[in-house]
């Protein structure tokens, strides 16, 4: 198990700010972007351990990256924040979803 834990570790070692911020693009006129994501993981395991010396072992790991948009340079040459409407309005769906059960419920306290 012990194995198995330090290759979950060495295989997420690289995921972090370094992934949620992507090397500078740069385009033909000169132009630079940062893309910017939103990154989650995790992992995890367990066993099965039996006193006769057997049972099983296992573990797993995923994660997801969500396009959020860029960083671009403005008009006046300062950073600016370009989100990516689709994604943006994709990752708004739960958000949406989550508050209108909050507010359903409320409204059903209050009239009980």
């Amino acid at each position: 198990m012990a194995d198995a834990y330090s290759s979950l570790i060495e295989a997420f070692k690289n995921v972090g700010v370094a992934r949620a911020y992507g090397a500078p693009v740069r385009l033909g006129d000169g132009e630079e972007f940062v893309p910017v994501a939103l990154v989650s993981f995790g992992f995890g395991g367990g066993s099965d351990a039996e006193p006769d010396g057997g049972g099983a072992s296992g573990g797993g790991g995923g994660g997801v990256v969500f396009p959020l948009g860029v960083y671009s340079r403005g008009s006046r040459g300062n950073p600016v924040f370009r989100p990516n409407t689709i994604a943006l309005l994709a990752g708004l769906v739960p958000l949406v979803c989550a508050t209108g059960f909050a507010v359903r419920g409320a409204l059903r306290a209050l009239r009980s």
